[in-house]
């Protein structure tokens, strides 16, 4: 199944049409409010800022397989990270990545772009999907990956033509 096939809830429960992201650039990160790479989310806030008018999005997931560091509802994720980062961008249903319970849309995501020595688990969270506008995952990048690894990739995806 397609990328823009798969059917997702906002943190509200709310179907969210990812058929209505065909066409643009997505970066699809498992967040967690009580981890290390938090502070990531100011830095996801950024790039969505910089490159969204170029057709660029970014979708959180929140995720408390890993250490239990996000607890909280969906909604209360979406509070925190709106006042404690800024972010504007879609924070969706809190999902399981990994395991039996994993969610469909990240099922595909690990098939698409295996980790380190074809594991298709996701090892922590703040794990990053690049998609193009295609629907295919162009690259996984690393929890610790930072915004200044990922950025000259993004540019280079968001310069090239739909259908290109």
């Amino acid at each position: 199944m397609a990328i823009h096939e798969h059917e997702c809830r906002t943190h509200r429960g709310e179907p969210f049409n990812l058929g209505a992201l065909q066409g643009q650039v997505l970066l699809i990160v498992n967040v967690a409010s009580r981890c290390g790479y938090t502070p990531q989310l100011g830095e996801l806030e950024r790039l969505y800022r910089r490159h969204r008018d170029r057709g660029f999005t970014v979708l959180a997931f929140p995720c408390n397989q890993f250490a239990r560091q996000s607890p909280e509802t969906a909604l209360d994720f979406c509070a925190f990270s709106s006042s404690q980062y800024g972010v504007t961008f879609p924070v969706m249903q809190k999902v399981k990545v990994n395991g039996a319970g994993a969610h469909p849309l990240f099922k595909e995501l690990k098939r698409q772009a295996p980790g380190m020595l074809g594991t298709t688990l996701i090892k922590w969270n703040f794990t990053k999907f690049l998609v193009g506008r295609d629907g295919r995952v162009i690259r996984r990048f690393a929890p610790g990956e930072k915004r200044e690894a990922l950025e000259p990739v993004l540019e280079q995806v968001l310069d090239e033509p739909f259908g290109g």
